[in-house]
């Protein structure tokens, strides 16, 4: 898949749809590592994984198929200690190169502009600033993008496929691990010696933004510790 120029940009486009669909089609029951061959071959180095560092499982069956592979990590200035940490023993520890992008505003700046504890008052806003615009920008150097998503994660991931048109960015979007239950997770982890952010051994299923995330009860969805008590499920990233 050749790079596009604005001129052709439309047709490039449907030309990315279609292949695409043809790949979400191919690849249902491929591993993990050959989807990410495939992403690799199609577009060389203008892919990236991006990870909340939760774990490092796609950062490391990325690796394996690209060495020095972007891993890109948005910091939204709320992340738990541990977190911050994940992300720098990956970046010190696994052959990828982590990327960290930011928000244009601090939280103080945030703070003026919109009051204090916007994430209490207007949480979809404070992912917008904080999250969703970040990796917008971020992604505008890639022609596609492999995330974490599951499909056993929640509800609204029950129809992710390997391959997704990403309408929004007009990217992409590889989904490797997306039939793995957490039983494939924890055994990968176990098999490889994965990095593992220390809150998923503290109670906590799922990691976002510490004000907004919390521990969550045996039994409970994974993600039932974010946004709790707010209805809202997604950060707006993958949808």
């Amino acid at each position: 898949m050749s790079s596009c120029s604005v001129v052709d940009a439309a047709p490039c486009v449907d030309a990315a749809r279609r292949l695409t669909e043809q790949a979400a089609d191919d690849l249902e029951g491929a591993s993990a590592l050959d989807i990410l061959r495939w992403a690799d071959e199609q577009f060389g180095a203008d892919w990236c994984v991006t990870s909340s560092m939760a774990d490092a499982v796609v950062p490391h069956l990325a690796a394996r198929v690209h060495p020095g592979i972007d891993v890109v990590f948005v910091d939204t200035g709320y992340h738990f200690a541990e977190t911050i940490g994940m992300r720098d023993a990956v970046a010190a520890t696994l052959p990828v190169t982590v990327k960290t992008v930011t928000p244009r505003q601090t939280v103080a700046q945030q703070d003026a502009s919109f009051g204090a504890r916007l994430y209490e008052r207007n949480p979809d806003q404070c992912c917008a600033l904080r999250k969703v615009t970040p990796l917008r920008q971020a992604l505008k150097g890639y022609r596609a993008w492999a995330s974490g998503l599951r499909r056993d994660e929640a509800i609204t991931r029950t129809e992710v496929r390997v391959v997704e048109w990403d309408a929004r960015r007009s990217l992409v979007k590889i989904n490797p691990i997306a039939s793995w239950t957490q039983q494939d997770v924890d055994r990968y982890i176990a098999e490889h010696g994965i990095l593992v952010n220390p809150l998923l051994l503290d109670g906590y299923g799922s990691i976002g933004c510490a004000p907004c995330t919390r521990r969550i009860a045996p039994g409970e969805d994974l993600r039932a510790g974010r946004w709790a008590g707010t209805g809202k499920i997604e950060c707006g990233l993958h949808g």
